[in-house]
Formats: structure tokens, sequence, C-alpha cells
């Protein structure tokens, strides 16, 4: 009997891209609502991640879904996976 190994789910989130300057590299700021633990006030944390650009398609103010991978260099450890919404 052979047995098939699956992968895990990655983490996949949804952002806007702020930077494109890099070669094959994008960087998406992921914004994301908490409450406050004691306050209970609404929090807004943002969080940049450097992500893999194969075809340098992106541009600033893209919408786009990034994608956990393994690391590819020293920051870079999404991929991008699509771009849902092109910048006007």
């Amino acid at each position: 009997m052979i047995e098939v190994l699956e992968r895990n789910n990655r983490k996949v989130r949804q952002g806007v891209v702020v930077s494109a300057a890099g070669d094959k590299t994008c960087v998406v700021e992921i914004k994301t609502r908490k409450q406050h633990a004691v306050y209970g006030k609404m929090v807004t944390r943002t969080t940049r991640y450097h992500a893999h650009d194969e075809n340098n398609d992106t541009s600033v103010g893209d919408v786009v879904q990034i994608m956990e991978t393994r690391p590819l260099s020293k920051l870079k450890r999404w991929r991008l996976t699509e771009i849902i919404e092109k910048a006007k």
C-alpha cells in the first residue's frame, strides 16, 4: 500500500502593493483590525510582506493575493498567486 503525503495548507493573505521597485519582488501591505485587549478600542495594524513576483506584473496600488512559501531570500517568504484588482 502506497501512502501519498499531502502538503499542509498554506497561509493566504490579501493586500495592496506599496512598492514594486525590486526585480521580481513586490512589497504587499496588509491591514488587520483587532480589538485592544484592555480598552476594547479597534486598532488597525499594518504588516508588510516581501513577495516573489516572477513576471514583474504588479504595480503600486494593485490588490493582490499572496501565499506562504519556502524562504526565497533574506526577506521573501511569500509568493504572488493572483492580481485581484489592477490600480486605476
